[in-house]
């Protein structure tokens, strides 16, 4: 910093208030500080920043698998926010050998100069309940169950299902049959939970559920099962993989869709990929949800309290395509 003070002419503080953006700059004098940056390979020290300032500006992100299209989308989200406010942000996943619990996750990432961590919670884990961050780190959960100790953030997940059956069922459909996410997701189990109880609700009755992966493969092998029921006419899958799986199974089988089968996915990850794309769908806003938990972390992190205990529920969209046919 003194060296580029005195390239520039200027005081070693304002060579610190270019460094930190401060707008108490001229801007020709701001220039001239860079240039001197720039020729003399000048790096600003987070490290001492840090010291200084009590913070890192960098936030932490743990997840179960950052190649699944939520995680992506939720995961782009959060770094495109943190960007905008000059913040970086370290990755980490929690990976099959390790111990996946909170206390174990938030202990590795404490080693690493962050400020507040984001946690994605996809699957179960045996300390969810009753877990407390230590208190000098910020903890937001991205998790289907409000905790009680950090702040929590999700889309409907139950609701999208309620809202599917009800529209499934709004077409004249009898019943409507259910192709699940994996035992091990959170978002699967109240998926088909706000299914199960949907038709409960209304007396409609309740098919047997089908357990994919949420590959295309799985709901693949559902459709072709299902076409041999007389009594299917309507198919919601868990995601849209396994829903476009599904329309392709019943196809090979002899069933058209929708003039025989009407299928709803969710998550709308098939938009820009599959073309002429016709699968109806309920759309995830993973991109409120990324920006909601980025939010939430760094308000705590400057001093803002968040409450916790109390889930911020982002809505789903319902994007109707043409797999969906009206049978009343």
């Amino acid at each position: 910093m003194q060296d580029v003070a005195k390239a520039a002419g200027v005081s070693p503080q304002t060579v610190s208030r270019v460094a930190n953006d401060s707008n108490a700059v001229k801007p020709e004098t701001r220039q001239r500080v860079e240039a001197a940056m720039e020729r003399l390979g000048y790096r600003p020290n987070y490290a001492a920043r840090a010291l200084k300032h009590g913070r890192f500006q960098d936030i932490g992100v743990v997840m179960f698998d950052t190649t699944r299209f939520g995680n992506a989308r939720i995961l782009d989200s959060i770094v495109t926010h943190a960007a905008e406010d000059g913040y970086s942000v370290t990755i980490q996943t929690m990976s099959n050998g390790a111990e996946r619990t909170l206390a174990s996750t938030i202990d590795r990432m404490q080693r690493q100069p962050v400020d507040g961590v984001i946690v994605v919670l996809e699957e179960r884990i045996s300390d969810f309940v009753g877990y407390k961050p230590p208190r000098e780190l910020p903890v937001v959960l991205i998790s289907e169950a409000a905790a009680d100790h950090c702040p929590t953030v999700d889309a409907d997940q139950y609701g999208c299902s309620t809202a599917i059956v009800d529209y499934l069922m709004s077409k004249g459909h009898k019943t409507v049959y259910h192709i699940a996410g994996p035992v091990t997701s959170r978002a699967a189990e109240s998926r088909a939970q706000g299914w199960r109880e949907a038709l409960e609700q209304i007396g409609a009755r309740v098919p047997s559920m089908y357990i994919g992966d949420w590959c295309a493969d799985s709901g693949y092998q559902a459709g072709v099962a299902l076409a041999h029921d007389p009594e299917c006419t309507a198919i919601y899958a868990a995601n849209d993989q396994m829903a476009y799986g599904a329309m392709l199974g019943l196809e090979s089988a002899g069933k058209r869709v929708p003039e025989d089968v009407s299928i709803v996915g969710v998550d709308d990850s098939l938009v820009d990929v599959v073309p002429r794309l016709n699968l109806t769908t309920m759309r995830m806003r993973n991109d409120a949800i990324g920006a909601t938990a980025f939010s939430m972390v760094r308000r705590q992190c400057e001093g803002e309290k968040v409450p916790a205990g109390i889930k911020t529920v982002i809505p789903t969209e319902l994007i109707e395509r043409g797999s969906v046919r009206d049978i009343s």
